[in-house]
């Protein structure tokens, strides 16, 4: 046997080797298959229907009853003032108590105005001369006597003159205090003998005999409120009045969102301006 027959008889045996130890392995368990994921069931309960946004129903003004619309209500005059001084001096006399009535130019306080007249006095002599003046020179002229400049400066003169009466003249009207309407004193701020600085309040003055109501509706109100809209203001009197819309404020506040409206009492018998009361809006016709 040559080298080469050895050879390939060596690799026979090698082979038939490992053939049979291939067949005597075990053979391996079949693997299992892997189940699929279930798939998530579908869900059959019904979804719940969903529910209607809920929304304010719009208010019909056809639709407003007598008594809708309960809104506070403030009972103010409709002629009131504050009457203040308008000059610096010491008050003589007081004519007028708290709640008095007064008529129409009625003198409500008078003020010492001996200074007053005194320059009023000092300012008309002050004129007659100026005058006389220039009726000199006006005289003078005619003679030849003046030129034309010494009579224009004297025609001012006497013009600054008057000027000067008619300025205290006017100052000394502010010594009286007279009322500018008919009413009653509604406060009274200063005493006789007391010195007041000019701008200074005295006295207060309301007529009770017109009144009006003054009111904050919401904005939302604007579109049937109107001007002659009748409503009914129960005042803390306990008795109810009839009243007419009268005035609409021409802007909303916009931090409250409200309106300001003014309505006339027709008929304001007992009522005295800062009660308060109830106001119901009528039927919108």
């Amino acid at each position: 046997m040559t080298w080469r027959h050895a050879k390939i008889a060596a690799a026979i045996a090698v082979f038939l080797a490992a053939a049979a130890a291939i067949a005597q392995a075990p053979t391996p368990a079949p693997a299992k298959p892997v189940a699929a994921p279930e798939a998530p069931k579908a869900d059959t309960a019904k979804p719940e229907a969903a529910k209607p946004e809920m929304k304010p129903e719009a208010i019909k003004p056809e639709a407003r009853l007598d008594g809708v619309g309960e809104i506070a209500a403030l009972i103010q005059a409709s002629e009131e003032t504050s009457l203040s001084s308008q000059m610096s001096g010491r008050i003589r006399k007081v004519n007028v108590g708290l709640g008095d009535e007064v008529k129409k130019g009625a003198r409500l306080i008078e003020f010492d105005c001996a200074e007053q007249r005194a320059q009023l006095d000092a300012a008309e002599a002050d004129y007659r001369g100026a005058r006389e003046t220039h009726v000199a020179r006006l005289k003078l002229q005619a003679l030849g006597a003046a030129g034309e400049l010494e009579v224009t400066v004297a025609a001012a003169a006497a013009d600054k003159a008057r000027s000067q009466v008619t300025l205290r003249r006017s100052q000394l009207a502010y010594c009286v205090v007279n009322a500018p309407f008919r009413g009653r004193v509604a406060r009274l701020r200063v005493k006789s003998a007391e010195s007041v600085q000019a701008g200074q309040p005295l006295v207060d003055i309301v007529n009770p005999a017109s009144l009006k109501a003054q009111m904050f509706v919401p904005a939302a109100w604007i579109t049937w409120i109107k001007p002659g809209v009748t409503l009914t203001i129960v005042a803390n009197n306990g008795q109810g009045y009839q009243a007419k819309v009268a005035k609409l404020n021409s802007r909303v506040d916009g931090v409250s969102q409200q309106l300001e409206v003014e309505a006339q009492i027709i008929n304001g018998e007992g009522l005295v301006p800062g009660m308060i009361g109830v106001a119901s809006f009528n039927q919108v016709k």
